[in-house]
Parts: C-alpha cells; structure tokens; sequence
C-alpha cells in the first residue's frame, strides 16, 4: 500500500510509510460557526457538522467531500443557540431535553451528546454516501463488507434487518467506511471514516440495505437507571485501508493510556511469555494425564496451553507437573456468573457455599432473577461477591481450589464478554457499567499470580487480560441454532471425548461464507489488539471440528499470528499429534518473534482479495497468505509464507499438506 504516515499516537506506536490508519494532517486553525453549521479541523481534513440536525460531513485535503452521517432520524427538534467553546462549539435541542458539544480532539471530531431524561436517538446514520464502497465491522476477528455485496445486502449473511449491541455483540466498540478506490493496492485516490462509541453500553447499530446498498445506523438508549445518559461519537478521516477503523481505535486507546502491553504483562509475570508460540487446546480422557501430556511433547509439541474443565477428573498435579516440564502452560475452565441450587447443579462452578445461590442472584427491577445461560440457575452479581470478598473470600477459595494442583493459568469464562447486568438485589445494587468495573477489579486479582484468559474479551479488559478465546471467531446467527441441534453438532457425552467437541461437522453453505470466507474476513481485532493479548477463536470450534474450513482457518492464524484452538484426547494425540506439531513448529517462531507486536499493515495483493499481506512491527513479521486456487508470485494456493525481518528465504507453510 502507497499510503503516507498516519496519526502519531504515541512513541511505542509510530506506524511505517506502509501502513493503514488515519490520512493526512489537520490545521491547528480554530473552528467556524456560519449559519447553523460548525466546522472543525480534523486530521485529513474539516468536518462540519449540521446543528440543526447533526448531519456531519467532511472535506478531505484534497478537496473531495465526504458524508459522515445524515441527520438523526426523527428529527431533534429546534436547536437553541451555538456558544463557542475553546475548541469547538456547544448547543443543545430544548424540545428533546438534549445539550450538544462537539470538538476537535486530538485529530478527531468528538461529539458528545447528553440527555436530561430518558430516551433514544437514532444516529449517525451512516453509509449514505454515494461513495461508500465497503463497510467494516467487527464481528468477530473482523469482517469487511463491500456495500452492494448480494450475499451480504440479502438475508443469508444475517447482517440486513439485524441490530446489535455495539457493547456486547461487536468485538470492538466500532465501525467504518471506505469510499471511492481501492488505496490498498494504490488504485486511485480513496478516503474512509472510522465510528467509534466509547459510550458503548446503551449503544445499537442496526444493518439495513437501502438502494441495494449497506447502511449502519447507531441508536443509543439514554437511561439514567444505567447510568447511560451521556452519549459519544468519535469521527477520524481515514485512508480508507479495510483496517483503518481499527488503528483509529488503537490510536485512541493508546493515547488515553487503556491500551495493554503483553509485553508488559510478561515483566510482571514470566509465565505470560509461555503463550508466545503456543497453541491451545482443552483435553479429555488420557490428554489429562501426565502419559497424555508427555506423548504430546514427544510427538513435537513445544508450546501449549492446555485447558481442562471443572468435571469430576480434572488434571492433577503429576499431569501439571510434567505439562511445566514440557514447557506448557495448564489453567483450569471456571466461572464466577453461574449459581445454581447444590442439590441439582449441573457443574461444579455453579455450586457455592452457603447461600450464595440464591443471595447473590441478579434481580430485574420486579425482584425475579436474571435466569442463568441456557436457563440454568441464575447469573451472579459481581457486586454481591465485590462486598463479600474482603471477608468471606468465596472467590479467593475457589480459586485457591481450582489451582490446587499447581496450574499456573486460569480460564475464567465471560468475564470479558460483553454481557453485563444491571442489579436491583437489595444490597448489592449495580449498573452496567459497575458491573464492568467489579468484573475488571476480580480479573485484575487473578492476573497477579495466574496466566488469565476469558471468553470473546472485550477491549475494556484488555488491560489484564493475557489471552482470550472467542474473539477472533465472526460468528453469525446460524451458529447458535446449529451447535443446539445436539443430532448433528454433538452432546456432552461420551465423558472423555464430549461429541460437542470431538464429532466434525459440516457447517451450511451461507454459515460457512459468512464466518470463514477470506475474501471478507480483516484483522480488525488484530489491528486493534495485537501486541495487548494473544487472540484466539471460541473454544467449541476446535481446527478439527471443521474439517471444511481447515485450510483457510489455518492461513488466517498464520496471517493474524493468532494459535490455532484444538481439543485433545489420547487418541487425537495419537492420530493428529503429528499434524499439530507440524502447524506450531511453523507457528512458534513467527510468534515469539511478532506476538508482542503491533501489527502495522494489512493489504490485499489481488483484486479478488484471494492473496493477502500483513506485517508485524517495523517489518519483524511479514506473511503473505494465499487463499486462491492458483499461484501467485510463486506461492501456490492454499499456502502461506512468513518472512521474519533479515531473513532471505519465506518460510512457508501448506497446511492440506500437513493434515492427517
């Protein structure tokens, strides 16, 4: 990509010539108020913004005009008058009970919106410029959409007619669009414009096609109960690369000092540094054992982290012992969300002491609890066991039970997800965002003394997170009703080798296109992430379970230097343990090497997206992955190569060449 610098965010983030992110720079001049309409400098640009609607637009350095968002849907009402500020404006809609300041921020227009009751607002409205090529979200690792896409414009992506929490169902509080040519591969002059909510709880985004083209509209929920009243957009000028949202995001987050540093995580706890390299798998039966872990190690396997659930014959601490020896990582599967009755529980991590279940149960506002996923028992609210910790140390037991055998991980489910409550429990009342808060505070504890995963992590927890499993799988709707229908996907039986994780399945033609096919997915988590915790995807959907998407899953891990996710029991060892070494002998090295890295630069190399390109720091990991059926520059399809910086020959990697 022929792109300039982008945005200087800080000294351990300045991007090369070759990366994507923000364009151009911004005049220091200050902002405009001419007849209801604010302009502002931007980098890349002026964005004005309409104050009788809030419609925004922009005008790129090179003159071309851009449409950020038409007006709120609805309408606002009459706008009282406009106060300048020092750097930007302020005005508010007395009809609606709404104040309006929008302001230059460190390159960006940030608009912020607060509420005096409770209500919603629908904006921005986004992708309605004529321009609009493609739109990026983060479902998942990543997906980038082009906008008059049939597949995606009709109901078989899942996308048309859905709305999603940006907090809870996005791996990343954003989204974007890409306008006019293809800058990726230095076609024409091209632009884009990055979304971000930082005020994401409360915040929607609904997907329409309108004119045969995809369209994105926000709508936040004003609620003073859940604390949501105040509400914010952040809009950045971008060169229009598929990832740019992203770096726009890292930027952000790394300039207001909430952006993580595995590196960083490895000086405070070495046993961090045994992910670099490592693949993960959950393991069954005879892989629990230390015989299961030392054939694993025999076979060729030098970095693992080996997960085990909390069932009657979990992983003792001879099998731990002999996993440290061969160099692994162990953590045991648990969960602080779930409480059920001890008479009837149907996991171990559902039974508390005392009366914690039925004490500690989330209540909705009529004082019934929040019923537990998959209608078992009832969520738990973190609040109660924030106010209980200091003296009755339920989670600290627990903890200290689960790791009694010497594990040095801790796989803590759905404390990272997005799923968070509002309590009304007398006692132990809370917001959705004090929810987040009490969930950051336990995790922060667990990461002192454990290597700490959790499921789908969402960036608010980047900071003490290590790994996460989930995130980097794009799931869509189709997914769920699959995995329940236990006839074709799997039960949990038989005990040492559960068919849910072990049985291969084929996924549906239209399930399969919208999670797996390359020439959609981006590495926007990636982009965002990489270099804060090691990404992987969800824990069900082993790289065996898919026989269909093995390739492409493997070419994607290669790209993203993200691990491939496995189960594992003694004869999987047996059958693919060879395979598996194969994959992370390939794997380790680029890993070791790039794994604390940003990565600065994603491209496609041809105009059907079939071959794609990142690169990891300063050029300390280059990969170039073709997912075509032919050659191109010699790497043949379904292969991928790796340069590590001052090496002359690819290192490169076929993995149907590998498969058992």
């Amino acid at each position: 990509m022929t792109s300039r610098l982008t945005r200087v965010i800080a000294v351990s983030m300045a991007l090369t010539a070759t990366t994507f992110g923000v364009s151009g720079c911004g005049s220091a001049q200050a902002g405009t108020v001419r007849g209801g309409r604010l302009t502002l400098p931007v980098e890349g640009g002026t964005a004005s913004v309409d104050t009788a609607t809030l419609a925004v637009s922009a005008r790129a350095g090179d003159g071309t005009r851009l449409v950020l968002s038409e007006g709120a849907r609805g309408g606002l009402g009459q706008p009282g008058p406009v106060a300048r500020t020092a750097d930007g404006a302020r005005w508010s809609y007395p009809g609606k009970g709404l104040t309006v300041t929008a302001r230059s921020e460190q390159g960006r227009l940030a608009i912020r919106v607060r509420s005096d009751r409770d209500q919603s607002v629908s904006w921005p409205v986004t992708g309605t410029d004529r321009a609009a090529s493609d739109v990026q979200v983060p479902r998942g690792e990543g997906l980038d959409i082009p906008v008059r896409d049939a597949f995606w414009n009709s109901g078989r992506g899942g996308l048309v007619g859905s709305t999603v929490d940006v907090g809870a169902d996005l791996a990343l509080p954003l989204w974007g669009y890409a306008m006019g040519g293809d800058a990726s591969r230095g076609n024409g002059a091209r632009h884009g414009v990055s979304y971000v909510t930082p005020t994401d709880i409360g915040t929607s985004l609904r997907f329409a096609s309108e004119g045969g083209a995809l369209r994105a509209t926000a709508a936040h929920d004003f609620d003073a109960g859940d604390g949501t009243r105040d509400y914010e957009v952040s809009f950045a000028l971008t060169d229009g690369n598929p990832v740019a949202p992203a770096a726009d995001y890292r930027s952000y987050l790394a300039q207001r000092g909430q952006l993580g540093s595995l590196r960083e995580k490895i000086a405070r706890n070495p046993a961090n540094g045994k992910l670099l390299g490592a693949f993960h798998a959950y393991v069954w039966g005879q892989a629990r054992t230390a015989e299961g872990v030392s054939r694993l190690r025999k076979s060729g396997v030098d970095r693992m982290w080996l997960g085990y659930d909390a069932g009657p014959d979990p992983m003792d601490a001879a099998a731990v012992r002999a996993a440290e020896q061969a160099g692994y990582l162990v953590g045991p599967y648990d969960s602080f969300a779930n409480g059920q009755d001890a008479k009837t529980a149907d996991s171990p991590t559902s039974t508390w002491p005392g009366t914690v279940y039925p004490d500690f149960c989330v209540r909705k506002a009529d004082g019934s609890p929040e019923t537990g996923f998959g209608g078992r028992g009832c969520y738990l609210s973190s609040r109660a066991f924030e106010k209980a910790e200091p003296t009755e140390h339920y989670l600290a037991d627990r903890t200290r039970e689960m790791t009694a055998n010497g594990a040095d991980s801790y796989f803590l489910d759905v404390d990272a997800t997005g799923e968070v409550f509002r309590d009304h429990g007398a006692g132990h009342e809370m917001t959705r965002a004090g929810d987040r808060a009490n969930r950051l505070a336990r995790m922060g504890r667990l990461a002192k003394d454990f290597v700490l995963g959790s499921e789908s992590a969402q960036p608010w927890a980047n900071g003490v997170l290590a790994f996460d499993h989930g995130s980097g799988t794009p799931v869509a709707d189709g997914l769920w009703p699959l995995e329940r229908d236990k006839a074709t996907w799997g039960g949990y039986y038989p005990q040492n080798a559960p068919k849910n994780f072990f049985k291969p399945v084929t996924l549906p033609a239209d399930l399969a296109t919208a999670m797996y096919d390359p020439k959609y997915r981006v590495p926007l988590y990636e982009t965002a992430l990489h270099g804060s915790l090691v990404n992987a995807e969800r824990w069900e959907l082993s790289y065996d379970k898919l026989p269909a998407q093995k390739t492409t899953r493997a070419l994607l891990a290669m790209l993203n230097n993200t691990p491939l996710n496995f189960v594992l029991d003694g004869p999987s060892i047996a059958e693919n343990g060879k395979e598996l070494a194969a994959l992370q002998k390939y794997f380790a090295p680029l890993h070791k090497a790039a794994g604390t890295e940003e990565m600065t630069s994603f491209r496609w190399l041809t105009g059907d997206r079939s071959v794609q390109r990142t690169v990891f720091g300063d050029g300390t990991l280059t990969v170039t992955a073709n997912f075509g059926g032919r050659a191109y520059d010699g790497l043949p399809g379904g292969c991928v190569d790796a340069r590590l910086r001052g090496e002359k020959q690819p290192r490169r990697l076929c993995p149907a060449q590998v498969n058992s």
